[in-house]
């Protein structure tokens, strides 16, 4: 078992010790990933919701109090519906492909945190032996001095 401890001390002595694991991820992250990942930033914030509702009211006011004869999407608001069902349907899956990556950034961060316990409990343990060597050393004198 000592000879187990002594190898896993010596391989995660060779490994770095700090990995930040946002540099690691957004390094490999391409154009279109980060623009997916800045869509659905933006499409899940309060400022989103209240403009996106301001920008409603105000297409609903205009098309009937202002241009009560001749609104260009008169009520119900068939062109309104029909945009707003185009924004769902491009902005759904770029929001799903941005939290796809997000669950593959919080594995790695799990693994990386693997790896720093697992690198805990091996220097744990070799200091647990040194202590223990320490004290047989120690024992040994006092048995020699008395």
């Amino acid at each position: 078992m000592n000879a187990a401890i002594r190898f896993l001390a010596g391989s995660f002595r060779r490994t770095p010790f700090l990995r930040d694991v946002n540099e690691l991820f957004d390094a490999r992250l391409t154009f279109g990933e980060k623009l997916a990942d800045r869509v659905a930033a933006v499409g899940g914030s309060w400022s989103f919701i209240i403009g996106f509702s301001l920008f409603l009211l105000a297409w609903a006011a205009l098309n009937t109090l202002v241009l009560v004869r001749h609104a260009f999407d008169p009520f119900p608001f068939i062109f309104l519906n029909l945009m707003l069902s185009m924004l769902a349907a491009l902005q759904a899956p770029v929001i799903m492909m941005s939290q796809n990556r997000q669950a593959a950034k919080d594995r790695l961060e799990a693994r990386l945190d693997y790896e720093t316990n697992l690198r805990s409990e091996a220097e744990i343990a070799s200091l647990h032996e040194k202590i223990d060597t320490l004290l047989a050393a120690l024992g040994e004198r006092r048995e020699a001095a008395e």
